[in-house]
């Protein structure tokens, strides 16, 4: 009796699904691709930061550069407690005990700041305490997923107008949607000018402006597949 009543369910299951892809297909219906772009300005820069005992063969140990490089960090209203991190620590002890060289300590940080006027002063300043091991590791934005939300809804309003352009000729009105696909691009920003930053030349006065450099703006797109009912 189970058995039975398992494929009679079964079977108004699959009746089901069947009525609705039929009730689907028999249906006038207009379907439109649509699709939004936007530029954004990334907020957060993330610099890659290497202070190594190496670079100065020595004379200066990683915990004095660690120090002079929060005091200079601090100076350009960095809150380094919050957005300055370790990401990396080792030495060449192996290298000491093949070579019997002397023991050197480095030590990788990850910065975040929020302009590039900032990331300019970044480079100055460590420049002039012979920290010159910096990069930029990559950009992003705080509100990245809320504003690609915001491009998705314009490129579904997109498709809408789309389909009303296509219709409109046939004195026929489109209603609702009955399928919508999102096509999410997965996109991670990086930079691409950061070469730039990193060669700008040190300031001759601490109190001069850094020059007016930007970073690539991120690109953003949606793209959606809606189908509308043909009226």
């Amino acid at each position: 009796m189970k058995k039975f009543l398992t494929a009679v369910f079964a079977l108004l299951f699959i009746t089901t699904i069947q009525a609705q892809s039929k009730n689907y297909l028999d249906q006038p219906i207009v379907e439109v691709n649509g699709r939004y772009d936007s530029l954004l300005t990334p907020n957060e820069i993330y610099i890659k930061i290497i202070i190594s005992e190496k670079d100065n063969k020595g004379k200066v140990s990683v915990e004095e550069l660690e120090r002079n490089m929060i005091d200079a960090l601090k100076k350009l209203s960095i809150n380094t407690e919050k957005d300055l991190v370790v990401s990396d620590m080792s030495n060449n002890f192996k290298s000491y005990l093949l070579k019997k060289t002397d023991i050197l300590t480095s030590k990788e940080y990850q910065l975040k700041v929020g302009d590039a006027k900032t990331v300019s002063r970044v480079f100055v300043s460590l420049e002039a305490l012979g920290i010159s091991n910096t990069s930029i590791d990559r950009v992003d934005h705080s509100d990245l997923e809320k504003i690609k939300n915001e491009i998705r809804s314009k490129a579904v309003e997109n498709a809408k107008q789309k389909a009303w352009a296509l219709v409109k000729p046939l004195n026929q009105t489109i209603g609702i949607a009955i399928h919508i696909v999102d096509y999410d691009n997965g996109y991670t920003p990086q930079p691409r000018n950061s070469g730039i930053l990193m060669k700008a030349a040190p300031l001759a006065d601490a109190e001069m402006e850094p020059a007016n450099i930007d970073f690539e703006k991120i690109k953003i797109s949606s793209s959606v597949n809606v189908v509308f009912i043909l009226k």
